[in-house]
This record gives structure tokens, sequence and C-alpha cells, in this order.
């Protein structure tokens, strides 16, 4: 393991001048895909303070490459109000494994099939509020079957360049989380 490593490690340890002890829990909200919780919680120093958490079942997602272009799907994101690109991704049933999720995912929105999926990065897209839990996987040997998306699921699949998609993580016109980790992953690892 390398120095780096090592320090990474330690900065991770628990920290008893960091900690937050919960002291009590409500469910605020519950609905199909997260639910809402307001947290009491004593902080270090012995004060009390609140949390609201969001708890969600995470996703999985794919980044899959054909001749130097990836493949994104294109969809309005009505929490945002405008269009995005992003990785095919979905939210994970309770008791599915994440890389069948992936694997799922990929098929329903475009259409490819995946003979391997290597897991590339595990993210958390907002910690401060949110359990949310996304894996992201780099689909091998693909092949061209048809999509067949969810009902009230409506997107479009768009292929970029390599370089057009770090271009426009770079120019935040790509920002979607899991898309931008999964990317630069698959670039860091020598995949793209």
């Amino acid at each position: 393991m390398s120095e780096g490593s090592e320090t990474i490690r330690a900065a991770l340890e628990p920290d008893a001048a960091l900690f937050e002890r919960v002291v009590s829990t409500d469910v605020a909200w519950e609905g199909k895909i997260f639910s809402v919780e307001h947290q009491r919680v004593e902080l270090s120093d012995g004060s009390l303070d609140w949390r609201e958490i969001v708890r969600h079942h995470g996703g999985a997602g794919v980044v899959a490459v054909i001749d130097g272009r990836v493949c994104l799907v294109r969809q309005y994101r009505v929490a945002l109000g405008r269009m995005t690109l992003e990785i095919p991704a979905g939210k994970v049933d309770p008791t599915e494994p994440r890389d069948v999720c992936a694997a799922r995912e990929l098929t329903e929105e475009t259409g490819l099939v995946a003979e391997r999926l290597e897991l590339l990065t595990e993210s958390y897209g907002a910690p401060g509020f949110t359990n949310e839990h996304t894996s992201v996987y780099f689909a091998h040997g693909l092949t061209q079957g048809d999509a067949a998306l969810d009902e009230g699921e409506f997107l479009n699949v768009v292929w970029v360049s390599v370089e057009d998609a770090l271009d426009a993580i770079r120019a935040g016109l790509i920002d979607d989380a899991k898309t931008v980790s999964g990317i630069l992953a698959a670039k860091a690892f020598g995949l793209l």
C-alpha cells in the first residue's frame, strides 16, 4: 500500500472530536424511492443540533464505450429544470445486487448488453444529507439489442467522444456526479 493510501486511511479513522451521536430519529416522510428523517444529534462538545437525512436505496450506473465514444442518456430532470447528459443508470431495488441493477438499466435505457461489468467506483452524491450510494461500472464486450424504457421514462441515447465528454466535464456541461466520477475513474484506470 502506498504512503498516500496510509495517509488517507488515517484521515478516515474515527475521531471523537468530530463525532455526532444520534439521540433520536423521527421519520418525517416516506415515499417510494426515499424517506426523510429528522435526527436530533449530540455534537462532540455536548451541544444538541438537528439533521435532516434522506434515506435512499441507492443506484448503479454504467460507463459504456464503443469506438472511443461514451454512451450517455439525454433527459429532462425536473429537479434541475433542465436537460442533463448522464451515464445509463437507475435505482437499486432493495434486495437487488448492484451489478444486476447496472446491467438491467444499461439494457433498458440503451439496448446495450455487456458481457461483463467491472466496478469502477462508489460514490455518495451528497453525504451531508443523504446516504444515497451509487456504484458505477465499466461495460466490457458490448452488443446492441433493443431498449425497453420503463413506463413514464423518456430519454434519448447520445454518443459522445471521450475527449468531448472530458471537455464537457471540465466546462460543467456534464455535471451529474455519477457520470463525472465514472468517466474520470475510467480515464484514470486506463479504460478510456
